[in-house]
């Protein structure tokens, strides 16, 4: 029994699992070109994969003055007496009542705000990238695993998150503009893997979620010229097959768009 489940690209046990290219000058893991409209690149690029070392706080100079102001003063630094200080055992403050009920922090007739995932600085680029949007939009990519071994990748999301594909949209004045499409940007199954029907399965998947979250239409910008192994983006046929339809014939930037719900 063959076992298929797809995962979110979300943390590091997801992004681990992001297939490597048919052709290994390219790399989904390092590949920035849908983000960066002007320089990005699809290329392998090893020490993108590498984790910044923790750089450890340094120590201020011994005959550096102390700064009231400077977070982290240790408590020898201090000053013996801090008027605005409240809470302390060694000083009075005279603005703050101990016997105060109610003490305000934010706006409280407001909800609390969400608890937002957090992107740590200590992770490789293309995490990153992927984890910029968990807050307010989702997941950015998704893996389709067949027993346990990854077979296809997708990235997506907003128009906005995607300059490249914003200028190729540009081009097309004819293409709506309200509302504004969710976009694949990749979709790229494994050597392998081809002929399986993998991929399709992973832009079903993809659309489910795009409609789950308010999205009305997808778009994808399959390249005509380029070849099978060197496109983040399939063939026009794969898109047709999955249920888009051809809305701009361009001989080299086609534009494929299905329409959700």
């Amino acid at each position: 029994m063959t076992g298929v489940r797809v995962v979110d690209v979300t943390d590091d046990e997801g992004f681990v699992l992001i297939p490597p290219c048919a052709d290994p000058s390219f790399d989904h893991r390092t590949c920035d070109y849908w983000e960066d409209g002007r320089v990005g690149s699809k290329a392998a690029r090893a020490s993108w994969l590498a984790r910044a070392p923790e750089q450890p706080r340094p120590a201020p100079p011994a005959d550096e003055p102390f700064n009231p102001f400077l977070a982290g003063a240790s408590s020898l630094d201090r000053p013996a007496f801090n008027p605005f200080s409240a809470g302390t055992e060694d000083a009075e403050n005279p603005f703050f009542a101990a016997t105060d009920l109610f003490v305000p922090s934010g706006n409280p007739f407001a909800p609390p705000p969400p608890t937002r995932p957090s992107t740590s600085a200590n992770v490789p680029r293309k995490l990153a990238l992927l984890r910029r949007g968990l807050g307010l939009f989702g997941s950015y990519a998704k893996v389709i695993l067949v027993d346990e071994r990854p077979a296809a990748y997708a990235q997506f999301g907003p128009l906005s998150a995607y300059p490249r594909a914003l200028s190729l949209r540009d081009l097309y004045p004819q293409l709506p503009t309200s509302p504004l499409p969710a976009v694949i940007t990749c979709i790229a199954t494994t050597a392998e893997a081809r002929r399986e029907g993998h991929a399709r399965r992973l832009i079903a998947e993809v659309c489910r979620d795009l409609e789950g979250r308010g999205f009305a239409a997808v778009e994808a910008y399959p390249e005509r010229k380029a070849a099978l192994d060197q496109t983040s983006t399939g063939t026009i046929q794969l898109w047709l097959g999955s249920g888009f339809a051809l809305v701009v014939d361009d001989p080299r930037f086609p534009v494929v768009r299905r329409e959700l719900g």
